[in-house]
């Protein structure tokens, strides 16, 4: 099945994750099928919390690919920011 999920980056107590389309049998980290946004948990000042390109994303459901949780969460994020 085909996932959409966060895969961590940044360095040690700063995370930064990058919002991905992969296989669920891959590793956390491992190879992805496409690169849809990010999402900065510690975000300062100007620094955007969450990018995502959410024309993909919908691709991507239609085509049958789950949402984690938070991916979830997140994309409802960027939609009420795309909004306001």
């Amino acid at each position: 099945m085909v996932k959409i999920r966060l895969t961590r980056g940044g360095a040690k107590k700063r995370p930064f994750y990058h919002i991905v389309v992969t296989d669920q049998r891959n590793k956390r980290d491992g190879r992805s099928i496409e690169r849809l946004g990010y999402y900065n948990p510690v975000a300062q000042g100007n620094e955007k919390r969450v990018e995502l390109n959410a024309e993909r994303v919908n691709h991507w459901v239609s085509n049958g690919a789950q949402l984690t949780d938070k991916v979830r969460m997140l994309v409802k994020e960027a939609s009420s920011q795309a909004a306001a």
